[in-house]
């Protein structure tokens, strides 16, 4: 006999203990390394999270400081020097570019939303039947610390090329080293090639690198792909046109929609849509490509402003899915609707767009949020208007919190999307301001912006997936928010009467229609305002203010659908709106700043409410990927604002072209408050 972890083992079963111990221990081995050990990333991981990474180092934060004095809240730049030229639009005046200190980017962190300039070394592929983020170490290429001193580190591009594969075929990513060193020769151009081909036959050919697995390893039934990549000069020996003209990164997008501003795709895609599996390319960019920003808001010369609300799009990574439309046929939604809303805006000719939540489907469709909000304002950027947005209900139902979507969203063409403040709740709660075209640039409208939330209750399911029950809304640090916005606002003499004069020196010549206004009519108040959130507050519902022949303050179509506010209220609509005032001098009528609250979330509601002197409007349904009702148009609301800030108008213009529903909020004919 003999002894077996201390207890007496019989002759016959004395054979099974030594194999017994080893996979014991061996268990024991694998369990430490991949659950116990982990390495510690420190206090930087979590600064990137995926390519919504290093917030605290976007462009904005690493500029260096522009020639204008300070300003927040999109107020105006106050240009330093001896005036304005009283020929050239003030907006259209060019700043000097902000000069970005590229050197303090990491350079061993996937973030394609960091505008770097370093070039690429070399690209690898690899395969791993463990999550990168869990084991980096073994699913990365190999290398040497002299190779990373050389070249640079191994960084991985994090999306996995095979997530629409299964879970049978791995974790496939693609690596690159980047570096600044001069002396190292860069990466020029990338091609994507079947196992038999190899790039065309150049003198340039010895330079052309093929990554060793293919981009399709672990999909069966499809033919390999592998990624060449091209080799040119060191850096020192690059001109600044071929500078700019490197790859400078690779990210990935899934579906058939564009890439990312800046990005061009590679094709063939390394999986091709077939059903629900959706296709995935890599994509690249050359140089730095830097988004064009908007220019500052303003009224035309001859008082005017307008605001086109695109309310609750619905889109997905597909194409998207048709609902409750007759249009025949009707496949693709999301790029229809991208359709209608370029048809909108080319007859229109906005000079805001207002986008009012539900920018993505999300239950289960919207999964990667960056290739969905990639394609959801194109046809807004694509015409260079300015464009501002708020989130709806939908917006993180797949997963990805808002405060990572809105550094996307400020990342686009034209985008005048913040943040907002971090210690209230909610992401999104700003303020815009439109200012006059004259050289006195006088702000003559306000534009509020609020995060109305996505649900306050809810339980997770046995599978672990939450299931809301209520929905969200706005809470009492965001009213307290925007009482003291509210008061911050300076007070204007109104109506607005803009400078015509020119710049004489010591004296300006102001137009005089005090022949047209009478001293009685002029007022010292804060000039109007409009707000935008997602979900309706209660009081939407609530029975309208009566005209002078007593008939309901109501125009539109409501009472198709139950009403959509939250059964929890903190009071924004008595605490908030009716006491932030335009004037508080107590001899003036208490009469709201904010005219008009505009919403979305109710694809089958569209009217136009006042309730205590506030008009509650709807945008409508607007896209053919959200749930709508045989018979009932796609439509969009528009607000004219006339006279200097003074009137507000609204419509709604429908999918075939009918304007409907026109009516006077303010101004001179509205009803009187």
């Amino acid at each position: 006999m003999v002894s077996c972890g201390g207890f007496k083992c019989l002759k016959g079963v004395r054979s099974v203990c030594l194999p017994i111990t080893t996979v014991v221990g061996f268990t024991l081995l694998l369990t430490w390394f991949f659950v116990l050990y982990q390495p510690n990333y420190g206090p930087g991981r979590k600064q990137r999270i995926s390519w919504q990474s290093w917030e605290s180092v976007s462009a904005d934060k690493i500029s260096r400081p522009a020639i204008t004095k300070p300003s927040t809240n999109h107020t105006l730049p106050e240009p330093v020097g001896p005036g304005d030229s009283p020929d050239v639009d003030w907006w259209n005046v060019t700043q000097p570019e902000d000069k970005l200190d590229y050197s303090s980017l990491p350079l061993d962190v996937w973030s394609p939303l960091l505008p770097h300039n370093t070039g690429l070394s070399e690209i690898s592929v690899t395969r791993c039947y463990v999550d990168p983020d869990m084991a980096d170490d073994i699913c990365a290429p190999g290398t040497t610390k002299e190779m990373d001193a050389i070249k640079g580190k191994w960084v991985r591009v994090e999306p996995n090329l095979n997530r629409e594969g299964g879970y049978m075929a791995g974790y496939l990513n693609v690596y690159y080293r980047r570096t600044r060193r001069q002396d190292i020769n860069l990466i020029t151009d990338i091609r994507l090639l079947s196992e038999q081909e190899t790039p065309s036959q150049t003198p340039a050919q010895d330079h052309w690198h093929r990554a060793p697995t293919s981009l399709r390893a672990g999909i069966l039934r499809t033919p390999p792909l592998y990624l060449w990549y091209k080799i040119g000069k060191t850096a020192a020996d690059m001109t600044a046109e071929e500078k700019n003209n490197i790859i400078t990164e690779i990210d990935v997008l899934w579906g058939d929609d564009v890439p990312w501003y800046g990005f061009e795709k590679l094709e063939p895609p390394t999986m091709e849509r077939m059903g629900r599996v959706q296709s995935t390319r890599l994509t690249y960019r050359r140089g730095v490509k830097s988004p064009p920003k908007a220019p500052p808001l303003h009224f035309s010369r001859d008082g005017k402003f307008k605001i086109l609300q695109v309310a609750d799009l619905h889109y997905s990574v597909s194409p998207g899915a048709c609902l409750d439309t007759p249009l025949k046929p009707c496949e693709g939604a999301d790029n229809l609707t991208n359709t209608l809303v370029g048809h909108m805006l080319d007859l229109e000719k906005p000079d805001l767009v207002v986008f009012t939540g539900d920018q993505l489907n999300g239950k289960g469709t919207s999964w990667d949020p960056k290739s969905v909000l990639a394609k959801f304002a194109k046809a807004v950027t694509d015409r260079k208007v300015p464009w501002a947005a708020v989130f709806g209900n939908h917006d993180e139902d797949d997963g990805l919190r808002k405060e990572f979507q809105v550094n996307l969203l400020k990342s686009l063409p034209y985008s005048l999307v913040e943040r907002g403040p971090k210690d209230i709740h909610g992401v999104g709660n700003y303020v815009l301001k439109s200012y006059s075209a004259d050289a006195s640039k006088t702000q003559l409208l306000t534009l509020y912006f609020l995060d109305s939330g996505s649900y306050s209750k809810g339980f997770l399911d046995w599978l672990g997936f939450f299931n809301p029950t209520e929905y969200d809304y706005i809470r009492q640090n965001q009213i307290d928010w925007f009482l003291q916005e509210s008061a911050s606002i300076k007070p204007i003499e109104r109506p607005f009467r803009p400078d015509t004069g020119k710049d004489l020196g010591d004296a300006w010549k102001r137009q005089d229609n005090s022949d047209q206004i009478t001293p009685t009519t002029r007022k010292l108040a804060r000039p109007n305002a409009l707000m935008f959130f997602h979900m309706p507050l209660p009081e939407t519902y609530n029975k309208a203010d009566l005209d002078s022949q007593s008939r309901p303050l109501d125009k539109g179509i409501s009472g198709q659908e139950a009403p959509g506010n939250a059964n929890t209220n903190d009071g924004f609509f008595e605490k908030g709106i009716m006491q932030a005032l335009e004037s508080d001098h107590m001899s003036h009528a208490a009469i709201p700043e904010v005219k008009v609250i505009g919403n979305g979330h109710c694809h089958l509601t569209e009217n136009c409410r006042r309730v205590k002197g506030v008009w509650f409007c709807f945008g409508g349904g607007g896209s053919y990927a959200g749930y709508g009702r045989i018979g009932f148009d796609r439509r969009f609301r528009v607000y004219e604002i006339s006279d200097y800030g003074e009137t507000i108008r609204t419509y709604k213009r429908t999918e075939k072209d009918e304007v409907v529903d026109s009516m006077l909020l303010a101004g001179v004919g509205a009803p009187a408050f």
